[in-house]
């Protein structure tokens, strides 16, 4: 039973380096800056093990951020996105 285990844990282990090197490549080919940071935020969330929680300042000063990056145009439509979010997978 314990060898069972073993090949389990190291299958799992292998799995997720797989992932990660397979990531890696993909995130090589991006080149949106606000997917990048997306992206980093996730992963530093991640990494923190913090419940997600931030503060309603915070929050709010994400918002508007948000907001002018938005009414200076600095955004991408849905549209965009798929065909962009597709070519990941080649």
């Amino acid at each position: 039973m314990e060898i069972n285990r073993y090949f389990v844990v190291k299958m799992h282990i292998m799995d997720i380096q797989v992932e990660k090197d397979m990531l890696m490549k993909r995130l090589q080919k991006v080149n949106d800056l606000s997917l990048i940071q997306a992206i980093k935020h996730m992963v530093d969330y991640g990494l923190s093990g913090k419940e997600g929680r931030i503060s309603i300042e915070q929050y709010n000063k994400e918002i508007d951020q948000a907001n002018a990056r938005m009414d200076a145009g600095k955004y991408i439509s849905h549209d965009d996105v798929k065909k962009e979010s597709a070519s990941w997978l080649d």
